[in-house]
């Protein structure tokens, strides 16, 4: 294929995924789901599940096997954009004066999804196929982790949506989500390290990663300080943001992390406004570039997910996989919201609200499989974990009939302990 063909295909394909992706993003929020759910849908319709099954080779004729590599850079383009906006939009803020709650939710929804995670990775490492290192140390790790992520944007539009966010469990939720995140990515960060060294010891590259840390922190994010009071922030220095965000990932990249650690890791030392909240002019710049490569990212991932090869025992392992993820998630959280003095009713909530996953965890998949952590079938059945506990936090939240804001006059915190301080909500 021509560099001339490559380049319409490529361009015909954009055009095809972008209308596509806008069309059943849509549907998703009429539906009451989150846009990105019908994003993620659009993109695993596009590969071997559902136009891979139509007659006259529809799937390679809008996306040749030639192009796929370079929808891939703009994927990653796109998800390294996206990754800076998670870590800038972090609202770490969110921890302060919470004291025990938070520590506890966070501890119960990740602690006991990844012990269940692990125990599964223990039972079907033997079964599995034994290809990139499946059965090892590191795909049990990796499988504890992947069951244990909380989707933090996708929880906030969907608790936005509903007029949660600053009810009680709402608050809890998103600071929850924020510290497992922190932590979920952290973990991650050393699977991979431990994974895919190149003949450098762990030991060199866990310093080289905490040096790096340390280097964005005390000398990056001052710079960036002292760079925000003479006009970085402003909407024409936004390349430049943008630059030190690609510099950052592939910092990362080099220290056989993967390019997304570099963007969060930017995100979170980048300059916010005195009243704690990110830059307009950088974040919905860069929001809006990433929306528009986002859609492609769904695609090359959707490309290696095909349940039309599922067999028998694979929607056996889908269902265990289904249940584990939802009692780790929803039993964590629920139990540890009923430990620290919530009701029932609000415990269930957080605990449903933990228990999405969405975009994030599409993206820990999409590493685990590049790294080769996974294969295909194990990839295929975790995306389809993903798409469906995502799928179920907005009926569920429904069903608990939580009041909102308005409609109850005040939630009622004197069972609030003085460490967690948490206050109303018109005191936020």
């Amino acid at each position: 294929m021509t560099q001339d063909a490559i380049v319409a295909h490529v361009v015909g394909a954009v055009a095809v995924i972008s209308a596509l992706a806008v069309l059943l993003g849509g549907l998703a929020r009429r539906l009451g789901q989150p846009p990105v759910v019908g994003q993620i849908l659009a993109g695993i319709a596009m590969g071997p599940s559902v136009l891979g099954h139509l007659p006259g080779g529809i799937d390679t004729l809008v996306v040749p096997h030639d192009i796929i590599p370079y929808l891939s850079v703009l994927a990653q383009i796109g998800l390294v954009l996206f990754m800076f906006s998670v870590g800038y939009e972090m609202d770490l803020r969110l921890l302060r004066g919470t004291g025990r709650g938070v520590a506890a939710i966070s501890a119960g929804s990740f602690l006991l999804p990844m012990l269940l995670g692990a125990g599964l990775a223990l039972v079907i490492g033997d079964s599995a196929p034994q290809e990139g290192g499946l059965g090892t140390v590191t795909f049990v790790l990796y499988l504890a982790v992947a069951l244990s992520i909380t989707a933090v944007p996708v929880l906030i539009s969907i608790l936005r949506d509903r007029g949660l966010t600053p009810t009680l469990p709402g608050t809890l939720s998103i600071a929850a989500a924020t510290v497992v995140d922190v932590v979920g990515w952290s973990t991650l960060g050393v699977i991979v390290a431990l994974h895919s060294g190149d003949g450098r010891s762990l030991a060199v590259t866990t310093a080289l990663t905490i040096g790096y840390v340390l280097l964005m922190f005390l000398v990056v994010r001052p710079a960036l300080l002292w760079g925000a009071q003479r006009g970085l922030c402003t909407p024409k220095w936004v390349g430049a943001v943008v630059a030190l965000a690609m510099a950052s990932a592939w910092a990362t990249a080099s220290l056989n992390l993967h390019t997304i650690f570099g963007a969060v890791l930017f995100g979170l030392v980048m300059p916010r406004r005195f009243d704690g909240t990110p830059a307009p002019a950088v974040l919905g710049a860069v929001d809006r570039t990433g929306e528009l490569l986002m859609p492609i990212f769904f695609v090359t991932a959707g490309l290696s997910v095909d349940v039309s090869a599922l067999r028998g025992g694979d929607f056996v392992l889908l269902a265990a996989v289904i249940a584990l993820a939802m009692l780790g998630k929803v039993g964590g959280g629920t139990l540890a919201s009923r430990a620290i003095g919530l009701s029932w009713q609000d415990s269930a909530a957080v605990g449903v609200c933990m228990n999405t996953r969405g975009l994030t965890e599409l993206i820990v998949l999409n590493i685990g499989l590049q790294a080769r952590l996974i294969d295909a079938s194990l990839y295929t059945v975790l995306v389809v974990m993903a798409v469906v506990t995502t799928l179920m936090t907005g009926p569920l939240l429904s069903l608990l009939r939580l009041p909102r804001p308005g409609q109850d006059p005040a939630v009622d915190l004197d069972w609030v302990t003085p460490d967690q301080h948490l206050t109303r909500a018109e005191d936020r």
